[in-house]
């Protein structure tokens, strides 16, 4: 009788343990879908209600950013946050491909500092990693409920110039690009830009 009792004890255990283990797999697995989602549904949202972006979320987008891979771990970076109107219409100004600006609550223009850049041949790595982080501010946005717009600006001298006036950015930051954000006041369907004729497996061709 007691033997069973300890089987009984042990088994039950392995089955808690069990149905725990299934249960992390799930949470994983519903983790996973939830990313997914939220890369395959973002999408540029160029139109915003006049509904300002709350700090809290401000903070948890330059968290995201600053928690991108960088070469050697230089984050070479620096991030304006521009709410004031007149600023916004500055940076609009400054850009042809931004007029959307007149309409936001919200700009992030990405930069990177020189100061933190790598030397020699790695010195352009810069872009790469301001560009990493970028996106994942662009991802932060989605997942809030936002609304984001990436807009280039380096490495074209007649949108960095008066962005850089502007912002009055040192000589050691250069605007890399802008991030447009706000409440969105339009909902189009994110394009599926999935094409395998652009993948190669193991060599170029294949």
């Amino acid at each position: 009788m007691k033997r069973m009792s300890i089987f009984v004890v042990a088994f039950a255990a392995l089955i808690s343990a069990c149905n725990g283990q299934s249960e992390l797999k799930n949470d994983s697995n519903d983790k996973s879908k939830a990313m997914l989602e939220m890369i395959m549904t973002r999408t540029s949202i160029r139109q915003y209600t006049d509904k300002p972006v709350e700090k809290e979320k401000i903070e948890a987008m330059l968290r995201a950013g600053m928690a991108a891979p960088t070469a050697v771990n230089a984050q070479p970076w620096h991030f304006v946050v521009v709410s004031d109107k007149a600023k916004l219409g500055e940076l609009a100004e400054a850009n042809p491909r931004a007029g959307m600006l007149r309409s936001a609550t919200l700009a992030i223009v990405v930069c990177g500092d020189m100061t933190k850049a790598l030397e020699g041949k790695g010195r352009q790595f810069w872009i790469q990693d301001c560009s990493a982080a970028t996106e994942n501010i662009l991802l932060a946005a989605h997942a809030q409920g936002l609304g984001a717009v990436w807009t280039a600006l380096y490495p074209m001298d007649e949108r960095m110039t008066p962005v850089s006036k502007a912002l009055k950015l040192p000589d050691t930051l250069i605007p890399l690009c802008t991030v447009v954000i706000g409440y969105p006041a339009e909902q189009p369907k994110p394009k599926d830009k999935w094409k395998p004729e652009n993948v190669s497996y193991d060599e170029y061709g294949r």
